[in-house]
């Protein structure tokens, strides 16, 4: 490691957070998981979660075509 290269420590709290919390994952299953396991929960539910908010002219158009009655 350089000297300029810092150790960062593992998230844990972010990472049970997400398995335990955001996945709903028990917890047997989340410490059976394996860190590439997790990696690629946290890809899939990111791709899937990952749209964007439109732009505010977007925005316009949509509660004019579609307004609240």
């Amino acid at each position: 490691m350089s000297p300029s290269a810092a150790a960062v420590p593992f998230p844990w709290r972010e990472v049970m957070a997400f398995g335990l919390g955001r996945l709903g994952w028990p917890p047997a299953v989340f410490w059976a998981a394996t860190p590439r396991e997790i990696g690629a929960a946290l890809r899939a539910h990111q791709t899937s979660h990952g749209a964007v908010a439109p732009k505010r002219a977007e925005l316009r158009a949509l509660m004019a075509a579609y307004p609240d009655a």
